[in-house]
């Protein structure tokens, strides 16, 4: 009802619940054009570390129908599920009415953050990826590259995905949710990050160490690099080498140059910002050149930006509202 005083609270399920990955990349890639014409503020971020991990708060204003603002805060513990039992990434999102200040909700942004980030490599692939690719390879299968896989699945109907991780256990897990949900798509789990990439045509790194894992040799001419893992200076995926042989695509450019692997490959004097083939958002607008040739290696440097959420998080709010979902409470009196 408008005006309401309300505010839903909604749970990671909820989260999951509302938020279909196809859709969350329509939105995505609809408030990436709105950005690229200039229709929509260039989103915010800041960050703090702490003993064992870090904090990050990113904020956004974003008007696609209803005018609306997130401000979302994310602890990121990568010991945290060996040592404590808990979650890698841990937060929350707040979204507000724009025009008159109300918090609609405050919602998990762990799930909405997995999914939001994969259907942001979904819009790269779409848009810079080679045409019917037919082998992916998914380094790192916790919950994104689990988010990953379904955002890839709906893209194109791939013969092979690959899965790669340390912990042998989460790449089977990851191989068991493919032949459950996706015929026709042969799940191999790889014996090494080589064995995972080798002849893949796109490749996602979604690791949270501080070791790189995929360098210049590892990857054939034509491959798709969705580089998801690395949002902060300490965090490491791609050498400065490979970065240096591939056309990087950011998400953006101050945020990546600062965290991102593009930070790396700045620090090792391979590259300068103005080698940073453009953004993702310009990419979505056209404004990008295409491949030359099949031969290019793309490498999109996703260090997520609170447009996403904002993208994302107003379609779980309009659909947890439409199907009663979450709790609401009533913080102002």
């Amino acid at each position: 009802m408008t005006g309401s005083r309300e505010t839903l609270i909604l749970t990671g399920a909820d989260v999951a619940r509302a938020l279909p990955p196809a859709e969350c990349r329509e939105s995505i890639e609809r408030a990436l054009l709105l950005l690229a014409q200039g229709l929509a503020p260039a989103p915010r971020s800041t960050g703090y570390e702490t003993p064992g991990g870090t904090f990050h708060a990113k904020v956004a204003l974003l008007d696609m129908g209803a005018p609306r603002f997130v401000a979302k805060i994310n602890g990121n513990f990568p010991g945290n599920p060996q040592a404590n039992g808990l979650p890698t990434i841990q937060g929350v999102l707040i979204l507000f009415d724009a025009s008159d200040g109300r918090p609609l909700a405050v919602m998990d942004s762990a799930a909405l953050t997995a999914i939001r980030t994969a259907a942001a490599s979904a819009v790269a692939i779409r848009h810079l990826g080679r045409a019917e690719p037919a082998v992916a390879a998914i380094i790192g299968c916790g919950a994104q590259g689990l988010a990953h896989v379904e955002a890839l699945l709906g893209l194109h109907p791939f013969p092979e995905i690959r899965l790669f991780d340390i912990d042998r256990s989460r790449a089977e897990a990851a191989a068991v949710w493919i032949a459950d949900h996706a015929v026709g798509t042969r799940a191999r789990v790889a014996s090494s990050v080589r064995d995972a990439v080798r002849g893949a045509d796109i490749v996602v790194t979604c690791t949270s160490g501080t070791s790189f894992v995929l360098g210049a040799e590892d990857v054939g001419p034509g491959t798709f690099i969705a580089a998801v893992g690395t949002d902060k200076p300490h965090k490491r995926e791609i050498e400065p080498g490979l970065m240096r042989r591939a056309r990087v695509v950011v998400d953006d450019l101050a945020q990546c140059a600062r965290g991102g692997d593009l930070h790396h490959a700045l620090d090792a004097g391979v590259m300068r910002q103005e080698d940073v083939h453009g953004d993702l958002a310009a990419g979505v607008a056209g404004a990008l050149p295409r491949r030359a040739d099949d031969s290019e290696i793309f490498l999109f440097d996703s260090t997520g930006i609170a447009l996403e959420d904002a993208a994302a998080a107003g379609i779980v709010y309009d659909r947890a509202r439409a199907d009663g979902l979450g709790r609401p409470v009533r913080f102002a009196t």
